[in-house]
């Protein structure tokens, strides 16, 4: 089992994005994120309401990332600091030696490489760094951007339709050696 502790927070960075931390100060763009009726209706959750929705979110990520039970980057642009999406790792399975992806980005930052540029840093960080020999990711069928993106990283769709939304596919990468 590895010992993964995300104190101090790792903060990633790309040729044009900075990973960090989530923070109180990000609750605006958290609520405008995951308010956003486009990004949610492929998400099955609840759509934030107010700020005090958001607030209780960035709480709620930072215990987990306390107790390491998860990570979850804000994803800025370094040379304006601007709040574009999120990343994160969750679920981690030492027996699976496994982890699960999710990402969101602003609606706004679509279409310009971003996330992918987010996703190759995170996923490198998962296997170098965290020493995991999978990674799983769950997409709604209809979001095909997020299914390009992952085949983009040769992450192979499952058979196996996901139990508890026959709605989602299930997608793995497996590290290769």
């Amino acid at each position: 089992m590895v010992n993964r502790n995300f104190t101090p927070f790792p903060i990633l960075t790309t040729q044009r994005l900075t990973l960090r931390q989530l923070s109180t100060e990000d609750g605006q763009d958290i609520f405008t994120l995951r308010s956003d009726t486009e990004i949610n209706k492929y998400l099955d959750r609840e759509p934030s309401k107010t700020i005090e929705d958001a607030m209780n979110f960035i709480n709620k990520v930072n215990d987990t990332i306390k107790n390491n039970n998860s990570i979850y980057w804000v994803i800025s642009l370094t040379t304006t600091k601007t709040f574009v999406g999120t990343i994160c790792l969750f679920d981690f399975s030492d027996e699976k030696n496994s982890c699960e992806i999710g990402y969101e980005l602003m609606t706004k930052f679509q279409g310009q490489g971003i996330m992918k540029e987010a996703t190759e840093e995170v996923i490198d960080y998962a296997f170098q760094t965290l020493e995991f020999q999978k990674i799983v990711a769950c997409t709604h069928k209809g979001n095909q951007n997020s299914t390009k993106l992952l085949t983009k990283f040769n992450f192979l769709q499952s058979k196996e339709a996901y139990k508890e939304n026959p709605d989602l596919n299930i997608f793995t990468l497996i590290q290769s050696k």
